[in-house]
């Protein structure tokens, strides 16, 4: 038992640290990338999400939290993850190629002024790459999401946001809450004047 005090409050002290440096050096960033999630918004834009394994995940919950609510009582934001129907997801890994799953349903589905949301822990998924890729030729504004060695991911978002950690489950849960930050700062941008 003393053992396992030791592990869980060294894990949250960890996880508490990789927050901390987030909050010391990357809040311009997280709020560049809620400004151009208001202005898609507010121009009639979609935005879409996604990545793999627990970051696909994260991509189905975050667009949940802006098409149902997050806060507020307000209208149903547009937003989308490509993670969640399997038949395409397996069509397409199967008579292409897996990294194709999130770029193919791009061409499909994504317009000029949507917003593309790729999440990787590694900043290297190939899918996820290929994604943001076909996104920026499409001309959506593109968004990675990563950790402090995700730097290949660069060359294709517009918009980086950058977790300060080379632990994957820390850089999740960091994820996770920038998702929610962006959510909360959507919601009361466009929608807060109207809380009571």
């Amino acid at each position: 038992m003393e053992n396992s005090t030791i592990l869980i409050s060294g894990y949250i002290e960890n996880s508490i640290q990789t927050k901390k440096g987030l909050l010391h050096d990357h809040i311009p960033e997280i709020a560049r990338a809620a400004d151009v999630l208001v202005k898609a918004c507010r121009n009639g834009n979609t935005i879409f999400w996604f990545g793999n394994g627990g970051s696909a995940a994260d991509a189905q919950h975050l667009a949940c939290e802006l098409v149902s609510r997050f806060f507020l009582e307000r209208k149903a934001i547009a937003s989308i993850a490509l993670t969640t129907n399997t038949s395409e997801l397996t069509a397409i890994g199967n008579d292409y190629d897996f990294t194709k799953i999130f770029s193919r349903q791009i061409e499909a589905l994504v317009k000029p002024g949507d917003v593309v949301i790729g999440i990787s822990t590694s900043g290297t998924s190939p899918n996820v790459i290929e994604g943001l890729r076909k996104a920026k030729q499409i001309g959506a504004i593109t968004i990675a999401f990563t950790g402090r060695s995700g730097k290949k991911i660069c060359d294709e978002a517009d918009f980086l946001i950058t977790v300060p950690s080379d632990i994957t489950p820390h850089i999740q849960e960091s994820h996770i809450m920038i998702g929610h930050i962006l959510c909360y700062l959507v919601e009361m941008e466009l929608f807060g004047k109207n809380e009571k």
